[in-house]
């Protein structure tokens, strides 16, 4: 656990000074016979050149108040003989990016004081107290990224990080030591990083954006209304330039633009717009609408800030494709990897901000030929119950049955109900809806064992998929191409084409297991780099971008569940 710095008064103590012996534990201040007889000359020095190293740390501290490892500090710099740590600029530059990405996150406010304290100290020459704040850092730092997998899915999606870390395990101290003895620090730091050049990717795009923020102008835009083709400009030059800096109108035209005084909202600009549209998952029609104006006016800082989170959730996410599937909530998505290989994306239908489908790790075991759907109580008591009872043939025109119960396939006739005195809160009956072209699950429905009871599946609502923003679901995920994954999946676990299409030509249910699992990963990600270097952002439809208090509900969604 962490060690508080103990108040040491009066000390002046250079880096390898003596100390004033009223101050050292020494063989002549310890109990005298017979107890003094038991401890060991070995450990009387032991105590006393570790006493006179946390002193030393504690002088060089000072009041700096984040400085938290004293016993471990204590033992570090002993054992190197009160050495600065941190002569290799190549170890300290790779920290200081990292803990960069880290503070511009916002989901500490500890590494975002320790990290402008190091930049502080840099800038004034105090190499004391950088060297002692560098590694104590290191400590902390090792012990978040130790811990993510555990803690991550709350840290990174509104909870913020624990600010009370405690030393870094055991092994991770001792491989700590050994890079320190074999002055390999620096490759030590390195592999604390994310082992995935996507989160490379976004600290280079993060640098970016820093030095054009610094180095150009970057208005607003406040233009109000719906901004179409031929459209007069309020100020064009603001437009110009935003498209100019973040790469979407290239520089030789913004020049041209400026130098023919464009008043109107031309072709070069509707097709930056585009281009703009396109990294920002909006319609791509070139009009400036609310959305648009929105991602417009997005400040770099904030930009930057978002980037930096979505580094850090890289650390959750898988690194390597070799069989995998990928739902990213945000972008409404999913890709399919089958041995290395990209081999399918499709547009996805998500669940509803009240109705989150739920960050988590699983894999597909079967997949099931025209499914019945067993209807969950709570979209039973929501949705269709009320429907039922303001229509009573809601039931039968969807070819809804009510049966028993959850342990029983007895069905009981819809006409038996009193549906006039039905409280959709104690109704005692299941809903269950056979397949066909009216049920909820299409044809096709993929289990992924998990704790929330969250499949894939298709959808009759094909139409859903031309909508922009795809969050309509309860919970469970539709795919536009369910037709085709079903194919790729059955084809990967040895079942033949032709036997897949026999099974889809045929009105029976069918479950067919999969001998070659596909994991799954849900995740949720609002900005990325793509294969051609472009930045991407995502509109954040479950809040988890903004920090503050996780409910506990909210938290149920973010945890991982693990086969």
């Amino acid at each position: 656990m962490a060690t508080s710095k103990p108040r040491i008064f009066g000390l002046s103590l250079v880096i390898a000074g003596l100390l004033s012996p009223a101050h050292i534990v020494t063989a002549e201040t310890l109990p005298s016979q017979p107890l003094l007889n038991t401890v060991s000359s070995q450990f009387v020095e032991d105590a006393v050149q570790q006493q006179k190293a946390e002193m030393w740390v504690n002088e060089i501290a000072g009041d700096i108040s984040v400085i938290r490892y004293i016993n471990k500090l204590a033992q570090i710099y002993r054992d190197i003989g009160y050495t600065p740590l941190w002569q290799d600029t190549r170890a300290a530059d790779e920290f200081e990016r990292q803990l960069m990405v880290l503070s511009h996150a916002n989901v500490s406010s500890d590494f975002s004081s320790r990290y402008s304290l190091l930049k502080h100290f840099k800038l004034s020459n105090d190499w004391r107290q950088y060297d002692l704040l560098a590694t104590d850092t290191l400590l902390a730092y090792m012990s978040y990224v130790e811990t993510v997998p555990e803690f991550g899915r709350g840290w990174f999606f509104g909870a913020g990080v624990d600010p009370d870390l405690p030393l870094p395990s055991e092994m991770q101290q001792s491989l700590l030591n050994s890079a320190i003895e074999t002055d390999r620090l620096n490759f030590f730091v390195a592999a604390l990083k994310p082992a995935d050049e996507r989160y490379n990717q976004i600290t280079e795009a993060i640098t970016q954006l820093e030095q054009t923020a610094a180095s150009q102008y970057w208005p607003g835009f406040y233009q109000s209304g719906i901004i179409r083709y031929g459209a007069r400009l309020a100020n064009p030059e603001r437009l110009i330039t935003i498209l100019e800096n973040l790469g979407d109108l290239p520089s030789y035209q913004a020049d041209q633009l400026r130098a023919d005084q464009v008043k109107k909202y031309n072709v070069e600009l509707v097709e930056a717009v585009k281009s703009f549209q396109e990294r920002h998952g909006l319609k791509v029609d070139g009009v400036i609408g609310p959305k648009t104006r929105y991602w417009l006016s997005t400040a770099p800082k904030e930009r930057i800030r978002v980037l930096a989170l979505n580094a850090q959730r890289m650390r959750l996410w898988p690194a390597e494709h070799p069989s995998l599937l990928v739902v990213n909530i945000p972008d409404f998505g999913m890709s399919l990897w089958l041995d290395n290989e990209h081999v399918l994306n499709s547009k996805v239908i998500v669940g509803r901000p009240s109705r989150r489908t739920p960050l988590m790790t699983s894999s597909i075991s079967s997949v099931v030929f025209n499914p019945y759907w067993n209807v969950p109580i709570s979209i039973m008591r929501k949705d269709i119950l009320p429907k039922a009872q303001y229509d009573r043939g809601y039931l039968y025109r969807n070819d809804f049955r009510v049966i028993r119960s959850w342990t029983s396939n007895e069905q009981i006739p819809i006409h038996t109900i009193d549906w006039r005195i039905v409280n959709s809160k104690s109704f005692p009956y299941r809903l269950r809806q056979k397949p066909g072209n009216k049920n909820a699950l299409g044809k096709f429905k993929f289990n992924i064992p998990n704790d929330n009871s969250i499949y894939l599946h298709d959808t009759p609502t094909k139409s859903l998929f031309n909508k922009e923003t795809r969050a309509f679901s309860s919970g469970c995920v539709r795919v536009e191409h369910a037709d085709e994954l079903a194919m790729i999946l059955l084809n990967h676990s040895g079942v033949s084409e032709e036997r897949v299409n026999q099974l889809k030509a045929r009105a029976n249910t069918k479950t067919v297991g999969l001998s070659n699992r596909v994991k799954v990963h849900v995740i949720y990600q609002t900005a990325w780099v793509d294969g051609q270097g472009e930045v991407h952002f995502r509109d954040d439809i479950y809040r988890y971008d903004q920090f503050g208090r996780m409910s506990q509900k909210e938290e149920k969604l973010t945890n991982n569940f693990n086969e």
